[in-house]
């Protein structure tokens, strides 16, 4: 058994109507990064209880750290699921300061957020390369996770014009050890990584065109089916203010939302969401 399934969670609740059926579910993830203490944490899963319902077309995920799972596992209202921001490559063993996919899922954990922009970047230590990026993701949905894979490119990048040549590059590892089947528990987070945390937001036009070209080559490199149902998130500065302008595109999916997400603006960008 889970901790989690020994844990008396706050009920949630639900307004409108669910996807039809053949849709995709919008996917509203949260990332705190490296932020929070005992009493923060327990202050937002306290202010999100009251926050109101959740349109029952979306999908609500929040990243927190390792040391806060286990308080959002026994605080966090229901209809929140509770990602791990990392994993390691390996099974349990000898790996001294990783935590494995296997023991998050032990603990009730149902997603991990891997490939983020600062982890391929590193700070102060090696970032990780998009084959490493693959094969973790391979070992999360192999012990039972779902997984959120970041892909983005750079300020130069994208003046450059090479936007989709990085995305391409970074899908490209997982495309060819992935199979059909396990495509069905990734969604893709597009992070610009120029608009993550500098207040500078693609316009819903630019991030559409992105995600709309992620989607061919998904289809053009995994199949038509894999990209008509897999769903990518945007990643770059989503806040309660450019929320509905963004998700009113129709490639749009959902956000992968970091400061916004520690506050009660989260809920702004989750009450964005179309009705269907």
């Amino acid at each position: 058994m889970a901790f989690a399934d020994s844990c008396s969670r706050p009920a949630g609740a639900s307004k409108g109507s669910e996807a039809p059926e053949g849709t995709r579910k919008y996917l509203l993830g949260g990332n705190w990064k490296a932020n929070g203490t005992v009493a923060s944490v327990e202050q937002i899963c306290s202010d999100f209880i009251d926050a109101g319902p959740i349109p029952a077309n979306a999908e609500v995920v929040i990243g927190v750290p390792f040391i806060h799972i286990p308080i959002c596992l026994q605080s966090m209202r229901s209809d929140i699921e509770i990602a791990a921001q990392n994993c390691s490559l390996t099974g349990t063993g000898a790996y001294t300061g990783e935590v494995c996919a296997s023991q998050l899922k032990d603990l009730g954990v149902t997603w991990v957020i891997l490939g983020h922009s600062e982890r391929r970047e590193g700070f102060g230590m090696a970032g990780e390369d998009s084959e490493l990026v693959a094969k973790k993701t391979k070992m999360a949905l192999s012990e039972g996770l779902k997984v959120m894979l970041c892909i983005g490119e750079k300020k130069e990048e994208r003046e450059a014009g090479t936007t989709m040549d990085v995305c391409a590059e970074q899908l490209k590892p997982a495309a060819e050890i992935l199979s059909k089947e396990d495509w069905a528990n990734v969604s893709i987070a597009y992070e610009p990584v120029w608009a993550i945390g500098t207040g500078l937001t693609a316009t819903p036009e630019m991030a559409q065109e992105t995600h709309a070209n992620i989607r061919q080559w998904m289809s053009d490199n995994v199949g038509a089916d894999v990209a008509s149902a897999v769903r990518i998130q945007y990643g770059g500065s989503m806040k309660g203010a450019n929320a509905e302008g963004l998700l009113s595109q129709p490639d749009i999916d959902g956000g992968l939302i970091g400061g916004a997400s520690l506050k009660l603006d989260f809920f702004t960008c989750i009450n964005a969401v179309p009705s269907p």
